[in-house]
C-alpha cells in the first residue's frame, strides 16, 4: 500500500521558482501596460468590482468627517449669529440716534423759521425739567434772568403758542403750559373773527372754550390764533383747532373742546418771545363814589354878572 501525505502537506514548486515567477509576471505586465495598454479595460474591471469594497471601508471615516464637520459648522454657526446680533444691536441704537438726531434737526430748523416769522425778539431755551406738581402742567426752560427772560413773556414753538413764563430765576424760568388748568388765553377764530378766551383742560390735554352760545359761528375744525388784543402774544399766532362741539338743551352753554397747535407735551427746543409790544395805557375811571357823583351831577347854570343885571 502505497502511502503519500495528505493536500495539505503537499509541496508546491519551491519558494524560489514562485518568486521568480511572479516577478517576471509582474514585469511583464508593466511592460505590456507601459507600452502596449493592454491591462487598461482589465484595470476599470478590478476598480468597478472594488469600489462598493473601498465605500464600505472609508464610510466610517466619511461618516466622521461629516460628523465633526456638522459640530464644527454648527458652533461656527452659532459665533457668527452672536456677532451678527451685536453687530444689529449697535446698527439698530446707531439708526434710532440718528433718526433722532434728524427729527430734533427737522425741529430745530422749523424753529429756527419761526423765530424769523415772528417780529419780537426770541430767546432760544431748552426744556431742562418737568414740572414736580402733576396736578399743574409746566416745564422748566434753561434761560432766565440773566439771558434776558421775564415773568409774562410767551413761549412758542415751531407750530404755535406753548405757554407764558409764570417764575423766573437766574438761570432757569417756569414756563406754565396753555393746557394747564389755571391758564386763559384770549384766542380768535380765524374763519368768523369770533373772540374767545380758551382755557387750559388740564390732564387731558386739551383746551376748552367756556361760555360760547351754541348759536356761535365755530365748529370742528376752526382754527384758533391769538387776538393780541391781552398784549402779551403777538396776534396771528396758532393756539388750537376746534376738535369737538357740543350742543346740549339742558346747558346754556355749547361746550367746545380744542386741540392744541403746539408740542405741548413732545419737543424739546422752544422760544421766549420778548415783551417788547407796547400798548397805550387803559383809560382809567373814577375810583372813589364821591369823583363818581361830582362826574355825573349836572352842572349849574352860570350867574348873569351884576353889572349887567343894573
Amino acid at each position: 500500500m502505497e502511502h503519500s501525505p495528505p493536500p495539505f502537506f503537499r509541496r508546491g514548486p519551491a519558494p524560489v521558482v514562485r518568486l521568480a515567477f511572479f516577478a517576471s509576471l509582474s514585469l511583464a505586465l508593466l511592460v505590456l501596460d507601459a507600452r502596449f495598454h493592454y491591462t487598461e479595460g482589465l484595470r476599470r474591471v478590478l476598480a468597478i468590482a472594488a469600489y462598493p469594497l473601498q465605500l464600505a471601508a472609508t464610510a466610517p471615516l466619511v461618516l466622521g468627517e461629516r460628523i465633526a464637520a456638522y459640530f464644527s459648522s454648527q458652533s461656527a454657526l452659532r459665533a457668527d449669529n452672536a456677532k451678527l446680533q451685536a453687530r444689529l444691536l449697535a446698527t439698530a441704537e446707531d439708526a434710532q440716534r440718528y433718526r433722532a438726531a434728524a427729527a430734533e434737526a427737522e425741529r430745530l430748523r422749523r424753529l429756527v423759521g419761526a423765530a424769523e416769522r415772528i417780529e419780537r425778539r426770541s430767546i432760544p431755551a431748552e426744556i431742562v425739567y418737568a414740572g414736580r406738581d402733576p396736578y399743574s402742567l409746566k416745564v422748566i426752560v434753561d434761560k432766565g434772568t440773566q439771558q434776558g427772560v421775564s415773568a409774562g413773556n410767551p413761549v412758542v414753538d415751531d407750530a404755535g403758542v406753548v405757554g407764558q413764563v409764570t417764575r423766573v430765576y437766574p438761570f432757569t424760568a417756569e414756563v406754565t403750559l396753555v393746557t394747564d388748568k389755571d391758564y386763559a388765553i384770549p384766542v380768535q377764530v380765524v374763519r368768523s373773527g369770533l373772540r374767545v378766551v380758551a382755557f387750559g383742560g388740564g390732564s387731558s390735554g386739551m383746551l376748552e372754550l367756556r361760555f360760547i352760545a351754541p348759536n356761535a359761528e365755530i365748529r370742528p375744525g376752526d382754527l384758533l390764533v391769538t387776538s393780541g388784543i391781552d398784549g402779551t402774544y403777538p396776534p396771528g399766532l396758532p393756539v388750537a383747532t376746534v376738535a369737538n362741539v357740543e350742543l346740549d338743551a339742558a346747558h346754556s352753554f355749547a361746550r367746545v373742546l380744542c386741540q392744541p397747535a403746539a408740542g405741548v407735551n413732545r419737543g424739546r427746543y422752544l422760544l421766549v418771545l420778548s415783551g417788547e409790544r407796547r400798548l397805550p395805557p387803559y383809560p382809567v375811571e373814577a375810583t372813589s363814589p364821591s369823583e363818581r357823583r361830582r362826574d355825573k351831577a349836572p352842572r349849574a347854570p352860570r350867574k348873569k354878572d351884576q353889572r349887567d343885571t343894573r
